[in-house]
């Protein structure tokens, strides 16, 4: 004698039962949510990096876009140009890791969430 398959014996769920997958299923499609909501929040955020005591000031997006570069007036030394270079590659490094750190405060906490419910995503 034959019998069909019951995926509620595997997963619960049928007459009266809950099913476990859907719990799992919200679960992800919540995270999914603040995950994109976490993107969203980085890609409006504005960072600031700067270098020399504020001597140069870059300015850009959470998602890499640079979208101004300061410069005072006084650090403008046709004779030093290697020290400018130095402050706006300063600046730079300055806002990549403001940047970093944005990015790891926002999505740390939900990539952290990957790890108890998928194998090998912790």
């Amino acid at each position: 004698m034959s019998q069909s398959f019951d995926p509620s014996a595997i997963f619960g769920g049928g007459a009266g039962g809950e099913n476990p997958m859907a719990g799992l299923l919200a679960q992800a499609q919540q995270m999914q949510a603040q995950l994109l909501a976490a993107q969203n929040e980085i890609a409006a955020a504005e960072v600031t990096g700067t270098a020399g005591n504020g001597l140069v000031t870059v300015t850009g997006t959470g998602t890499g876009e640079i979208t101004s570069v300061t410069i005072d007036p006084k650090v403008v030394d046709p004779a030093d140009v290697e020290t400018l270079q130095d402050l706006v590659l300063g600046a730079l490094e300055d806002l990549a890791g403001k940047r970093d750190q944005l990015a790891q405060d926002k999505m740390g906490p939900l990539a952290g969430g990957l790890g108890g419910g998928f194998p090998g995503l912790g």
